[in-house]
């Protein structure tokens, strides 16, 4: 799912894993300045959720490096779905907002 704002576009995808390519494929269009990646991965009975955290954050590190363009995360890799709400608007802030702050300051760069 798509949509788009005055100089945004979000783009949904159906899980963490498909975020680099999401990314990519918006990339492909040529048209962006930058990307925020935002996303949450809650830890279940098995260690998956730290081999997906892993593999989604250095995909889009590398993806950033490698085009040189750049790319701020609000991943979240959190235990349960109350920390997850405290990380995003709840009582340890906003990751994403935060996210698009560094945008902000790495799209000042010269």
């Amino acid at each position: 799912m798509e949509k788009e704002g005055e100089g945004f576009k979000v783009l949904w995808v159906p899980g963490a894993s498909e975020i680099p390519y999401g990314i990519s494929k918006l990339y492909q269009e040529g048209n962006y300045k930058g990307f925020i990646a935002v996303g949450c991965i809650i830890k279940g009975e098995t260690k998956h959720w730290e081999f997906l955290a892993n593999s989604v954050i250095t995909n889009i590190i590398r993806f950033s490096m490698e085009k040189v363009i750049p790319i701020t995360h609000a991943i979240l890799t959190v235990d349960n779905l109350e920390q997850a709400i405290n990380r995003s608007g709840g009582k340890l802030g906003n990751k994403g907002r935060e996210a698009a702050r560094a945008l902000l300051e790495l799209l000042k760069l010269p």
